[in-house]
Formats: structure tokens, C-alpha cells, sequence
């Protein structure tokens, strides 16, 4: 038996009660030992109780109070890093991630309205199968808005209705879909412009005090949020939590000194987001790409020319000859995840050659930053193609916004399989002629004849990028029944 009175100081109140309570619960099951490091345990928790501390001598305190006091003045010379920045702006009373319940019901009700679809919701009840007028449509198994989506296009309209009375301006389109950005123009939101002097800045002069701004899904730069947290607006931010788990990662890397290595498009939205919170950075948008800085990593080259080539790719004053011996990898949250992949083990392998694999780990980091919805849609158009032969497929259509990322990584899959498809925006791209505008892989908008054979019955499937309304993917399918039935009407 031990006496609680001599092993812990009765000041100790904390140490004792923990002490107590382990012998109440375990007692008769602890061995000598095990109760000795129990009591270690309860000292070491004592240390995180402000009202404990342990006994010292009048040199240890003395040491102890030097120490911290040190360290407080080094902390408080520390600067915030741009993450602890961008939280203490979110607790403020005029920033607004929430939504505003007391329209919700209202905007629910219009959304309802303009974007959900009859035709698709049979459909999905239906074995993602509908037949109508000699046209065979397979719907993919995942497709269409994602939670973040409509969830961004919620606060933004809830926005507006909570704020009637005042000018509300967004940083840039909300999603990358006509139809979504088409309906907050209809509600006079204030779309920022691009500075006309300066094209890659935006003229902010519009923004008055007492506006409210509205931050799209993409997120905004940390510079103008910094801008907004310092004038008198409102700022109702709309950021898909998956973005803003990507600036949590280059923040992670920035902490462990390392550069970031972004997989995106560096004009993308988002990108441009997340590269305002890294330090040093460079963004490769495929994995051709991702083989230069492989390559400039395990042997060297012409540091001029390589930089050239990622002028408008990497932070100011990127040097390849020191900024890439550690690396920490993420990726723009829409790009195409087995790109990423090899991508990732391409760098890993660089970094194992230049510096030996029991050394990756000190100069490499790699986190998963494709969102969820993202996956789900690749997947479902990967089963599509490989089934593409059997089902019979004459072409996959691609429904979603031309300048959107993850619905043009959709189109990727069937093209590189060598099965026809296109990529539309509207429904209008259908032409009565029995022609389809469409955009091709290199970004290209082209015009072409659709159906090949008009007399036989068509069989297609079709799927949607996470920002596309299941409206329009009825309004796309309800122009191709249309174009099927008007010529064979015609034949009759």
C-alpha cells in the first residue's frame, strides 16, 4: 500500500484527485511498477492544470522565469502566419461563413425551382436509365452539383435576401456555370471587374463602406481579404471547405520550411487563392510538367531557361537551386486524381535518388486534397467507358461551364479511351441543324455534326461537373429528344 499523503504534496489537489481516482478504478489490477508510472503520469499531467505546479528550488524558478520570459518576447515578436490571419478575420462580427436562417426557407424553395431537374430524379429511380423518342440515355452513377456547390450558391442567394437594402459585389463568378452566374446578375450582385490598367488585378473601387462582398466558392486571395477585413463591409465568404483544407496543407508546409508544389493551373481561381497563402511555391499543371522539376531536382540545368518557362508559375524569388530539396505536395481541388498520384510518386522518386530513400521523409510531404465529388465523378465516367462497348455508347456528353476545371478533367477520361464525346455549356450548344458546339480537350470551342447516323435510334450517356445544375442536363437531353423526333417525324 502506498500513502497518497507522501507521494503527492497536499497543495497538489489536482495530482491527488487523478491519483484516487486511478487506485478506485484499477485497484487490485496495478502491479508496484504500474502504480509507481501511474504516478509519473499524474505528475506530468499536472503540468498542463495553470492552477499546479510542481516544487522547485529558488535557481530552477529563477532559470525557469528567464527561460520564459525569453520565449514570450520571441513569440511576440513573431509574426501571424497568413492562416492565423485569416481566422482572426473570420471572428469578426461583419464576416459571415454561416447563412442566414431566416430566409433559408425562401431561398430553398428558389433553388428548388431553378435547378432541380424531373427528368434526371426518374432517372435515378429508374436505374439510371430513361428512353424517349429513339434516344437510349445512361446517366452516370455520380454526377451533378456537389454538397460545396449548393451549399455556395445557398449563402450567396441567402445573402442577398438578408441584405435588401444594401449593394452587394462578389470577387469573381461563383461557380463556373452560365446559368448560376447568369441568376445572380438577375439579382444585382455587383460582379468586380479587372482592373483595366493592370488585367491581373480587380478594381475594387466600387466597394463602398457599408457594401457587402461576397467571396465565391473558389475562395478569395488572402490579399483581398486582407483588403475587405480593413474596410466597413460585410463579407459573406462561400469557400468550399475543400479549399480551405488545401491552404491548411501549404500552411502545414510552409511550417516545415517547405516549398509547395501545387498540381494546378495557375490562373485558376483557386489557385490563385491558395498560392496568396504559400511562401515559396510552384505549380505544375500536368505531369509533363511535373517531370522538368523531377528532373531539375536530380540533375540539375539551366536555371534561366527554367524559370522562364514558370514565369508566371512560382513566388517571388523562386531559386530551383535551393527551393527544391524539400518539397510538400497538394493540388488544386478539381484536377484529375491519378494525375496527381503519379505525379506525387514522380517526386518522390527524384527526391530518393538525390537525397536516398531513408532520407524522403525529411524532404518530402504529400497530403490529399482532391475533393470528394470530384473522385466520385471521375470514377462514375471511368465505369461509363469501360462499359461503353457493351451498353453500345455512341458519344458521352459532358454538361457543365466551359472554363470549369473539374467537368473538363470529365471529358479527359472518354477522349484519352478513344470514345467520342463533348463538352457542353448550355443547352443551346444542340443545334436544330443537328450540329454541337462544343469545347474540345485544348480548350478549343469548335462547331460539328452530332448524330452520325440520324435514322437509327441513338444511345448515349451523360454526366455533369460538380458545379452543374441537374436543369441543365434535362434541357441538354431534352434538345437531343427534340432533334431526334423532329427528323423522325419528318421521315413519316
Amino acid at each position: 500500500a502506498y500513502c497518497f499523503r507522501c507521494v503527492v504534496p497536499r497543495s497538489n489537489s489536482f495530482g491527488l484527485a487523478i491519483v484516487l481516482f486511478f487506485h478506485n478504478i484499477f485497484r487490485m489490477k496495478f502491479t508496484s511498477s504500474a502504480f509507481i508510472s501511474a504516478l509519473f503520469l499524474v505528475s506530468g499531467a499536472a503540468a498542463f492544470n495553470p492552477s499546479v505546479g510542481p516544487v522547485r528550488s529558488h535557481a530552477a524558478a529563477s532559470s525557469a522565469l528567464f527561460s520564459t520570459a525569453e520565449e514570450t518576447a520571441v513569440t511576440e515578436e513573431k509574426k501571424p502566419s497568413k492562416k492565423d490571419d485569416r481566422l482572426r478575420m473570420m471572428k469578426s462580427e461583419q464576416f459571415y461563413r454561416r447563412g442566414f436562417k431566416e430566409v433559408r426557407e425562401d431561398v430553398e424553395d428558389v433553388m428548388e425551382d431553378q435547378f432541380k431537374s424531373k427528368l434526371v430524379d426518374e432517372m435515378k429511380t429508374s436505374n439510371y436509365v430513361v428512353e424517349r423518342e429513339g434516344v437510349k440515355v445512361h446517366l452516370a452513377k455520380d454526377f451533378g452539383f456537389c454538397w460545396g456547390v449548393e451549399r455556395s450558391i445557398a449563402l450567396a442567394y441567402e445573402a442577398v435576401k438578408h441584405f435588401p437594402d444594401k449593394t452587394v459585389h462578389i470577387t469573381n463568378e461563383l461557380i463556373h456555370n452560365p446559368e448560376v452566374n447568369d441568376n445572380l446578375h438577375e439579382m444585382s450582385v455587383q460582379f468586380i471587374e479587372k482592373d483595366e490598367a493592370d488585367p491581373t488585378k480587380k478594381d475594387f473601387s466600387t466597394v463602398s463602406d457599408g457594401d457587402v462582398v461576397i467571396l465565391p466558392a473558389f475562395g478569395a486571395s488572402y490579399e483581398e481579404m486582407d483588403l475587405f477585413d480593413k474596410k466597413n463591409v460585410d463579407v459573406v465568404d462561400t469557400t468550399c471547405p475543400w479549399v480551405s483544407k488545401v491552404w491548411n496543407t501549404v500552411d502545414k508546409h510552409q511550417k516545415a520550411g517547405s516549398t509547395s508544389i501545387i498540381h494546378g493551373k495557375y490562373a485558376h481561381e483557386e489557385t490563385v487563392a491558395t498560392l496568396s497563402f504559400c511562401e515559396d511555391y510552384i505549380v505544375v499543371k500536368d505531369l509533363k510538367e511535373a517531370q522538368m522539376v523531377a528532373d531539375y531536382i536530380t540533375k540539375g540545368g539551366d536555371r534561366d531557361e527554367f524559370l522562364a518557362y514558370f514565369k508566371n508559375a512560382v513566388s517571388e524569388g523562386f531559386d530551383p537551386d535551393t527551393m527544391l530539396s524539400k518539397l510538400g505536395l497538394a493540388n488544386q481541388t478539381t484536377m484529375y486524381k491519378k494525375e496527381t498520384r503519379a505525379i506525387g510518386q514522380l517526386l518522390q522518386k527524384a527526391i530518393m535518388e538525390k537525397f536516398g530513400p531513408q532520407e524522403v521523409n525529411g524532404h518530402y510531404m504529400e497530403f490529399d486534397t482532391i475533393c470528394d465529388a470530384t473522385q466520385e465523378r471521375q470514377d462514375a465516367v471511368h465505369e461509363m467507358v469501360e462499359n461503353s462497348s457493351e451498353l453500345g455508347l455512341d458519344f458521352i456528353l459532358v454538361v457543365g461551364g466551359w472554363d470549369s476545371s473539374n467537368t473538363a478533367h470529365l471529358l479527359e477520361i472518354p477522349q484519352h479511351a478513344g470514345v467520342r464525346s463533348f463538352h457542353i455549356n448550355r443547352a443551346e450548344c444542340i443545334g436544330a441543324d443537328n450540329t454541337i458546339t462544343h469545347r474540345t480537350m485544348d480548350g478549343e470551342i469548335v462547331t460539328e455534326k452530332f448524330l452520325e447516323d440520324m435514322d437509327k435510334d441513338v444511345v448515349m450517356g451523360v454526366t455533369s461537373g460538380a458545379s452543374t445544375p441537374d436543369a441543365a442536363v434535362q434541357d441538354s437531353l431534352s434538345q437531343i429528344f427534340l432533334l431526334k423526333k423532329v427528323h423522325d417525324g419528318a421521315k413519316e
